[in-house]
């Protein structure tokens, strides 16, 4: 869901230390923007960055990566990190339609947590587990590609199991009802705090291709 717009949240953005200004030119070079070979880790629709900012914390020795396209979204995020200073966490915002022109073979895990549903037949291509996305995701990963799914819509999570196993992933790890099963490492997100509060399920899948 797309915010209002929030005053002076372009100016905040740019001059955030955790902002990469131009991603693309770090095609290939993530590693040397962290200054270290630690693994790197990429949250596709970060939200607020309940999510990537927990992460981040959690694990110094993990570089983290959040993506969001609008600023007003992202924006939130920056101001939540004013207090802190996280060595291995960037913010880009972007469309994700860009993500193979920005990583090149140098992620281990992508996060895809509570993205847009797209629920109508004929925007199925823009869900982020379409085909068409899942393709673009192939040159992202170091080695072999590694998706950790979580959504609250049971369409879009029947679709993406569909979608792994029909573009070659298996899964590893599956939950039905993920607060029911073990989440005692679970980060949540800002809309899962909210849907777990009105007694709604959370799926979680994560998959792989060898």
């Amino acid at each position: 869901m797309r915010l209002k717009n929030v005053r002076g949240a372009k100016e905040i953005i740019n001059a955030s230390q955790y902002i990469v200004e131009d991603p693309f030119v770090y095609l290939g070079k993530y590693q040397q923007l962290f200054n270290n070979n630690n693994p790197i880790e990429i949250e596709i629709g970060m939200g607020k960055g309940d999510f990537i900012i927990g992460k981040a914390l959690k694990n110094p020795n993990i570089n983290y990566i959040g993506i969001e396209k609008f600023d007003s979204v992202i924006v939130r995020a920056i101001q939540k990190l004013e207090s802190l200073d996280l060595k291995n966490l960037k913010l880009i915002r972007m469309d994700a339609l860009d993500i193979d022109k920005v990583f090149n073979k140098e992620i281990d895990t992508l996060y895809l947590n509570f993205s847009d549903p797209w629920p109508k037949n004929r925007h199925e291509m823009r869900r982020l587990t379409s085909k068409i996305f899942l393709k673009k995701y192939e040159n992202l990963f170091k080695d072999k590609p590694c998706i950790i799914q979580k959504t609250d819509n049971r369409k879009l999570f029947e679709f993406s199991i569909i979608s792994y196993v029909e573009n070659g992933y298996k899964i590893d790890e599956i939950s039905l009802d993920l607060y029911k099963d073990d989440t005692k490492d679970n980060i949540a997100t800002e809309y899962e705090k909210r849907f777990v509060s009105l007694g709604q399920t959370i799926f979680m899948v994560k998959v792989s291709r060898h």
